[in-house]
């Protein structure tokens, strides 16, 4: 059970987890690290045992900030079926903000997809709700995160373009360490989520003298 303060500092990322789409998730994330708050992925513990739909309520259940990427609900060639995990967990999102009590009910949510208005193909309940378009760009990317969490009285105002060279930084910073310990490109692809936020968190403490 998380605390108060880890409710009100986490933030429920809810994307695809394919190649293609790294270079927007580890953006992301390191968006949010970049501005205090606590990313929470499936990806971030692997236990076989635990059931995925289990661990993805307790997440939602944990943050108060929840960012959903519906780019992939589309299938991309004749015979694949559309990708519904996350348009399901969105569901799963809003309906503990909607019949939640307490703290679930200030829950607050960032929606994204590829191109604007293609959402409303398929699930066309979520016309009239803001819905960013990063064109799968991890800057434009950024950028909506960005605007999204300084709209918010909890964060300090920090530019997009300062985000984007702190996250260039980052990079850089972590690829030299990573080598340095031995470390090839590919053992750094294959690496855990969980490692990479560490290293990102590490990144922020080590580089920042102010926090956001």
């Amino acid at each position: 059970m998380s605390t108060a303060d880890d409710f009100g500092r986490s933030a429920f990322v809810n994307c695809p987890f394919d190649e293609d789409y790294d270079h927007i998730l580890q953006a992301v994330l390191f968006c949010l690290v970049r501005f205090g708050l606590k990313p929470r992925i499936a990806t971030e513990r692997s236990d076989a045992g635990e059931p995925r739909v289990s661990k993805i309520v307790d997440l939602i259940q944990s943050s108060k900030y929840s960012i959903h990427d519906l780019s992939r609900c589309q299938a991309q060639s004749v015979g694949e079926h559309y990708r519904l995990n996350m348009p399901f967990e969105l569901g799963l999102d809003y309906g503990c903000r909607q019949y939640g009590t307490d703290r679930l009910s200030t829950k607050v949510i960032l929606i994204l997809e590829e191109e604007r208005y293609r959402y409303q193909a398929t699930i066309s309940d979520l016309a009239g709700s803001d819905i960013e378009a990063h064109q799968g760009s991890y800057e434009i990317a950024v950028r909506k995160v960005r605007n999204w969490l300084v709209g918010m009285p909890d964060f300090k105002a920090i530019g997009a373009a300062r985000v984007l060279a702190d996250y260039e930084d980052f990079q850089e910073w972590y690829l030299d360490l990573q080598r340095s310990l031995g470390s090839s490109e590919e053992d750094i692809k294959d690496y855990s989520t969980a490692e990479l936020l560490r290293a990102m968190v590490d990144w922020k403490e080590s580089h920042l003298v102010e926090s956001p």
